[in-house]
């Protein structure tokens, strides 16, 4: 699904990220954790064509993102409030996205009901813009809206950041179930490992730009994470 080779990104001679080579395969919940700093935004940005490489590159099925809109229709992502328009009601940005993914209003609809229980009751029925609500919500907001479109290929920084307990919980049963059911390939970064060991079969440790670990999830690979961490 995803290649990366030779990836840097460098900013007034100062290399952020260095990826010499990385295989995502279709249908992976891949996991990304590191510290401040890490490059895990910047690993995200460079996938989704935001920003451009120092060298390297990375392909989708085969082909560049780099100046190439084809893997967009089947991409959804959310990094962070820069993506939402928050001008708009939820209805009305659920509106708009749906329909830059040819759905109809019934479409949308029926994936907006599909979204009551993690939006609990709090997104919809409201004549709120979306910068009046709250980060959690506007990141419940920003999330659903990566869904919309059906993605083969979801890309989340930091999801579970600014939701309360009980919504994290619900995002984590909901990545779980939309994996199991559909092989999505999911790239998810956090600073929670245990949520990120819950969600995520693969889980890569970057540290300075650089990957220091790549793991398989078992039942020890969250003591593995602490421990190194830790240090």
């Amino acid at each position: 699904m995803i290649e990366v080779s030779n990836l840097q990104k460098a900013y007034n001679g100062i290399t952020v990220l260095n990826i010499p080579q990385l295989t995502i395969p279709k249908g992976e919940s891949f996991g990304l954790v590191g510290n401040n700093g890490a490059g895990k935004t910047t690993f995200f940005r460079l996938i989704l064509d935001l920003i451009e490489a120092t060298s390297g590159g990375v392909q989708v099925n085969g082909q560049k993102v780099a100046r190439n809109d084809d893997w967009k229709a089947f991409t959804g992502s959310f990094l962070d409030e820069g993506f939402l328009i928050d001008f708009l009601t939820p209805r009305e940005y659920f509106n708009f996205v749906g329909k830059l993914y040819l759905k109809s209003e019934g479409d949308i609809t029926l994936f907006m009901e599909s979204m009551q229980d993690f939006f609990n009751g709090e997104i919809l029925g409201t004549k709120k813009m979306i910068r009046d609500f709250s980060k959690g919500n506007q990141k419940k907001i920003g999330i659903a809206a990566a869904l919309l479109g059906e993605p083969k290929l979801l890309i989340l920084d930091e999801p579970f950041t600014a939701l309360d307990p009980s919504s994290q919980i619900r995002l984590k049963r909901f990545l779980n179930d939309l994996q199991a059911a559909s092989q999505i390939t999911m790239l998810i970064s956090s600073h929670d490992l245990n949520h990120i060991t819950e969600v995520c079969k693969r889980i890569v440790v970057l540290e300075k730009g650089d990957m220091v670990k790549d793991l398989q999830t078992n039942t020890d690979t969250l003591k593995e994470l602490e421990a190194y961490f830790a240090v």
